[in-house]
């Protein structure tokens, strides 16, 4: 039980989000989703909504007339296991973020999937390193979990040749050129990966290579390998509304690449401001987790 307080105590961050105004992800309190777009927030079914949409909507423009992202953003998921799952005492339920396949599976290659599997069945009572999540260590979130937990920033300084995303949850930021530059060698290695941009049409398209392999896409263990090619797709759906996709290419874990989809809806509580999320300071959440009720001392 100590170790799953301390799961739960790490879970408070994203309820935080609905509690600051921004309100709940499918299954959530708040404010009512999707009254901006008419679209349901159940990923599967905005996604096909929102392409629609989107095709119309000609959207605000940056002086150097690329449309214009900036401003405060949130999902409002909490995603702590990426596929359907059910409400239980620790988790709410919700749909799966993953939109392709259509039955909302990770689709793992057998081996990949028991390595899941068996994260799963420990991240409440981990007995090793090797069944806590990074993020509970404080480590960044990775490409694209860091873009569903909490709120972020979004700005498009001067110039056009770079967009910048600054997150509340661990202070995390992408800084991602779309000037053309190629990415860093392959020697370098990133927890958030290595992010360049294209504009293709109304839509911001990142590439993000040179993960580490490090992070959990959520609690569950769900993962990629430091192969992974993740390439994300951004679109205003309507002036509050984005349409966010990864689709995430590994061959070393996955048998096919894949799609997660989902709405993000502007933040428009007066006078809001990214907080700070000071991670380290005082936080025993690893200690408690490795600490079993059968271990003395």
């Amino acid at each position: 039980m100590i170790a799953l307080a301390a799961v739960m105590a790490v879970g408070w961050l994203a309820p935080v989000a609905a509690l600051r105004g921004q309100g709940g992800g499918a299954g959530g309190g708040g404010q009512v989703r999707g009254a901006q777009t008419g679209c349901p927030d159940d990923p599967a079914k905005f996604r096909p909504c929102a392409i629609a949409k989107e095709k119309t909507f000609d959207p605000p423009r940056t002086p150097d007339g690329k449309p214009d992202l900036q401003g405060y953003w949130a999902a409002g998921f909490q995603a702590f296991n990426i596929e359907e799952h059910p409400e239980t005492f620790d988790y709410r339920g919700e749909p799966s973020l993953v939109v392709d396949p259509p039955d909302g599976k990770v689709p793992y290659k057998p081996s990949a999937l028991a390595k899941r599997n068996d994260r799963a069945d420990h991240h409440t009572d981990p007995t090793t390193f090797d069944y806590v999540d990074p993020n509970a260590r404080c480590f960044l979130r990775g490409v694209p979990r860091q873009m569903w937990i909490m709120q972020f920033q979004i700005v498009q300084p001067p110039g056009g040749e770079h967009v910048a995303m600054l997150f509340e949850q661990n202070h995390a930021y992408r800084i991602i050129p779309t000037d053309g530059r190629p990415h860093v060698g392959p020697d370098v290695r990133l927890w958030m990966q290595d992010s360049r941009g294209r504009w293709e049409g109304n839509t911001l398209v990142i590439d993000a290579t040179n993960s580490n392999g490090g992070p959990w896409l959520d609690n569950q263990g769900n993962f990629y390998s430091a192969a992974a090619h993740v390439v994300e797709r951004l679109t205003l759906v309507d002036a509050d509304t984005l349409h966010y996709e990864a689709t995430i290419d590994d061959p070393t874990v996955f048998t096919r690449p894949w799609t997660m989809a989902y709405p993000i809806r502007r933040v428009r509580d007066k006078g809001f401001e990214i907080m700070e999320f000071a991670c380290h300071e005082g936080n025993r959440s690893m200690d408690l987790q490795l600490q079993r009720p059968d271990k003395k001392d």
